[in-house]
């Protein structure tokens, strides 16, 4: 697999945490406006909850998920260091997802949609954290290039005969040209006089 669509799938999971985290983070105000507005007044219930302060619980996980699993990204476009353990945190970040979703006993014989994208979204992290650890294999991009230590590369020097006849009539040819038209911007312009 190539570095390049590695780097696009590990960013499709950052932008996917990304939607997660505003998502997490708006939903409990969704929630509240919701029963706010079917009741007129927030519920006993409700009216205790910080939603901000829950909404950010929920939401911070998300969001750190989304920028390791960027910085991972960025990392493997650049041919860098540290691709493999920011991915590392990132899902680590992200695994409060799984237990957004109730896994039943043999819940793999007839899974739920939302087991079923949970496991699916398990197996591509884990077929991804294989990719980008066979990708610490290959040799990292230099920081600079190192083309002054290695010696400059010249042409073989051919050893030169005559010139032959031909090319030197045309070179007097462009020559004489040349004076030709030299004398006649001289004339033209007429004799250079300097101011001081």
């Amino acid at each position: 697999m190539s570095r390049k669509l590695i780097a696009i799938l590990v960013s499709l999971f950052a932008v996917a945490f990304a939607f997660g985290a505003l998502t997490a983070i708006r939903w409990p105000s969704i929630i509240m406006v919701v029963s706010f507005l079917n009741e007129g007044t927030p519920g006993e219930a409700l009216a205790g909850i910080d939603w901000r302060e829950l909404g950010i619980l929920y939401g911070l996980p998300y969001f750190l998920a989304a920028i390791s699993l960027y910085t991972a990204s960025a990392l493997i476009a650049r041919r860098r260091h540290g691709a493999f353990a920011w991915y590392v945190m990132g899902c680590v970040a992200g695994f409060p997802s799984v237990y957004l979703v109730d896994f039943e006993p043999g819940w793999w014989r007839d899974p739920s949609p939302a087991e079923g994208a949970i496991a699916g979204a398990g197996v591509i992290a884990l077929l991804l954290a294989m990719a980008v650890w066979d990708l610490r294999r290959r040799r990292p991009k230099p920081d600079r290039p190192e083309a002054e230590d290695e010696p400059v590369k010249t042409a073989p020097v051919r050893p030169r005969g005559p010139t032959p006849a031909a090319i030197a009539r045309q070179r007097a040819m462009f020559a004489a040209e040349g004076k030709k038209m030299l004398e006649r911007e001289r004339r033209r312009k007429g004799p250079v006089r300097f101011k001081l």
